[in-house]
């Protein structure tokens, strides 16, 4: 009997559930390819999405870790005084470098500069030409080389008492009146023709101004910061003195601002010129000492290693180093240890009994006081004598506890 193949364009083999001579649905056909490659499209989808989420990341607007930095919205930056001054109508240029204020000084003149040089970076010429180019230069907290290149007449005057948490202006400049009180912890004191902000019995103050009015010393970084922006009168105070214009360049110096110094001078540079004809004859008589010496050494001794050394040599060398140094105490101490050790070891009391246990152990065996066999172990000879006289009085004692 002869069985008929299949038709041309027809499968041998039927799907499950499709009738003998039908293709298979579409539906059908997608669910077998995508069970044949779940595994593939569950490694690219959970890829993209890892991909999404990083450009994400890299797209969002980041902010930085820099104390008073205008990006920085973290409690010791200063991203609330910009946010807010921007929305007051004064344009807000951050500036980490001195090529870029300049530019922008060039740019804008009469801008308001912000100057926060924590480490010192700028120089006295760069410094110079902030104070002329720009219009009013409001400083944080200076170091001294920075006011020293300002040259305005301001000095420090120490650190705000930690008694005083906050300060009145007590001056009678408008903005800090118009601000009050404002926050004085962990602040710096300054003199100049115009102090604001004294603690009790000080000349200097918190707020320090030149004779011109167009340098502005600030002595605390809290007063500018985040999380004490909104403290008393401290937005005041920063919003009145940063907003006079309407141009802004929020200055932090960094590392590229530092000056290049001249490199240092070279041997030669520094060789007086009387070596170029003395040097040789140094060198040559150098050479010969030492050919000289040398020859007077003889040859190497070999000693083969490792060297034993006797206890009792080790001993010995100890003994001779201690009466040397006269050094009675040290000696003491040490044939007390011993002793200790002897005994602990004679009357069986373990390692880890204490010199109480010892004293209290050997008084017993021998039938003494125990403040007697005390007063021994514990004596403080003063002389070498005395300290004979003891170790042989520590050496009976070995020996009865030893005989017991």
């Amino acid at each position: 009997m002869t069985v008929p193949g299949p038709k041309a364009g027809q499968s041998a083999v039927s799907e499950p559930g499709t009738p003998p001579g039908a293709s298979p649905s579409p539906v059908l056909r997608a669910c077998k390819w995508f069970t044949r490659h779940r595994s593939r499209i569950v490694i690219g989808t959970v890829f993209a999405f890892a991909l999404l989420i990083t450009l994400a990341a890299q797209l969002q607007p980041r902010g930085d870790a820099v104390p008073l930095s205008a990006h920085n919205a973290a409690p010791d930056g200063a991203k609330a005084v910009v946010e807010i001054l921007g929305r007051q109508g004064v344009d807000v240029q951050p500036s980490d470098s001195f090529k870029d204020t300049n530019a922008a000084l060039a740019a804008r003149p009469g801008s308001t500069v912000l100057l926060y040089d924590r480490n010192g970076f700028l120089d006295h010429a760069r410094l110079q030409q902030l104070r002329n180019k720009g219009g009013r230069l409001v400083v944080v907290t200076p170091r001294l080389n920075t006011l020293t290149g300002l040259d305005t007449g301001i000095r420090q005057a120490g650190v705000v008492p930690s008694w005083a948490s906050t300060l009145e202006p007590g001056c009678s400049f408008s903005d800090p009146n118009a601000a009050g009180t404002v926050t004085a912890e962990s602040g710096f004191l300054y003199t100049g023709s115009g102090v604001c902000y004294r603690p009790a019995g000080n000349d200097g103050g918190l707020y320090a101004s030149s004779d011109d009015g167009r340098l502005i010393v600030l002595g605390s970084t809290n007063i500018v910061s985040n999380s004490r922006l909104d403290d008393h009168g401290n937005a005041a105070l920063v919003l009145r003195t940063l907003g006079p214009t309407t141009d802004l360049i929020w200055y932090l110096p960094g590392l590229a601002d530092v000056a290049a110094a001249d490199s240092p001078p070279t041997l030669d540079e520094l060789a007086p010129d009387w070596l170029a004809f003395l040097g040789p004859w140094l060198v040559f008589g150098a050479v010969l000492a030492m050919l000289w010496r040398g020859r007077r050494m003889g040859p190497l001794v070999f000693e083969p290693l490792p060297v034993v050394v006797k206890a009792i040599e080790t001993v010995e060398g100890r003994a001779r180093l201690y009466h040397d140094a006269h050094a009675v105490d040290r000696a003491r101490d040490n044939l007390r240890a011993g002793a200790l050790v002897r005994l602990a070891k004679a009357l069986r009391l373990g390692a880890g009994a204490e010199a109480g246990d010892v004293v209290s152990a050997a008084a017993r065996c021998l039938g003494r006081p125990v403040a007697d066999t005390d007063a021994l172990l514990n004596a403080h000879p003063r002389t070498e004598t005395e300290l004979v006289h003891w170790a042989q009085k520590l050496d009976r004692l070995e020996k009865e506890v030893s005989a017991r």
